[in-house]
């Protein structure tokens, strides 16, 4: 089972760097636009160091690695340089089976809006999977650890940096408005899928069946619950209250299960964004 979601796990990095490479290579480098990135960074950098872009890069890349690997852990550290690998191998495919790539849609905005949703799906996807596509997004990573910054807004923040800065080299005042556009709108889209996948829900339940609701949750769901006594304050009878948090497939079977069990329940559902559990001391 362990060598499987471990094959699986990497199965769905791969999947994510495969996405972050096509918006690259379809849609970001035909429409020239700079999009905060380590490259774009290191173009800006290079005007100002006796060092080749690709030079500046690699020594950027690396630094980041290791800030990954020191700061965040071993398991993104790993995931993250084998994306780093990947990408290149994916670009050298799309340069050879679709050489002299035109612009797809033919607009520089247009393409800029499709290269946003792209790679997000594709950064959200590393995320979840705790890798990245390395380069900016490890600095994303890191403010949203030790700033508590969505990672969405982190990146964004990172690469709008980067996308300010290359006004210093290019004088095309519109490329670098839509450079800087793209890398805040980059940050929304992202936030948004990240949530998508990881976002749960926490249903609360009143119902005469609560017993019936407990078990099918304990039992089918292996899920726990928190009941609360309640009183209603148009008649003032004691009710019970089931709240539970629960994923998007579990809330499909649980709702379910309470419309076969008593339609007449009232429930009420909340988006969460995060759960996260502090085990009291001295238990495990």
């Amino acid at each position: 089972m362990e060598l499987r979601n471990k094959f699986l796990d990497f199965f769905m990095i791969t999947l994510g760097t495969a996405i972050c490479a096509a918006g690259v290579y379809f849609l970001l480098i035909p429409s020239g636009l700079s999009v905060g990135s380590i490259s774009g960074l290191a173009i800006i950098l290079s005007k100002f160091i006796p060092l080749a872009v690709s030079t500046i890069t690699l020594i950027l890349n690396v630094g980041l690695l290791l800030l990954g690997f020191l700061l965040i852990g071993r398991d993104f550290g790993v995931k993250t340089v084998y994306t780093s690998v990947v990408i290149p191998v994916f670009l050298a495919i799309f340069e050879r089976v679709f050489p002299d790539q035109p612009s797809i849609m033919g607009d520089v905005f247009v393409d800029m809006v499709c290269y946003l949703f792209v790679v997000s799906v594709g950064q959200a996807i590393l995320f979840t999977h705790n890798a990245s596509s390395g380069g900016l997004d490890i600095v994303g990573k890191l403010l949203n650890k030790f700033f508590r910054i969505e990672l969405g807004k982190a990146v964004a923040l990172a690469g709008m940096c980067v996308a300010v800065c290359s006004v210093f080299i290019n004088p095309d005042v519109k490329t670098v408005a839509l450079s800087v556009l793209g890398t805040y709108l980059g940050g929304i889209v992202l936030d948004h899928f990240i949530f998508g996948f990881e976002q749960k829900r926490r249903v609360c339940i009143l119902s005469d069946k609560v017993e019936e609701l407990r078990s099918y949750i304990l039992s089918e769901l292996h899920s726990g619950a928190t009941i609360y006594d309640a009183i209603g304050a148009y008649d003032m009878k004691p009710r019970r209250e089931l709240v539970v948090i629960v994923d998007k497939h579990e809330y499909t079977a649980l709702m379910d299960h309470v419309e076969k069990v008593d339609p007449k329940a009232f429930v009420t559902v909340y988006a969460v964004g995060s759960v996260s559990y502090q085990p009291k001391p001295g238990r495990r």
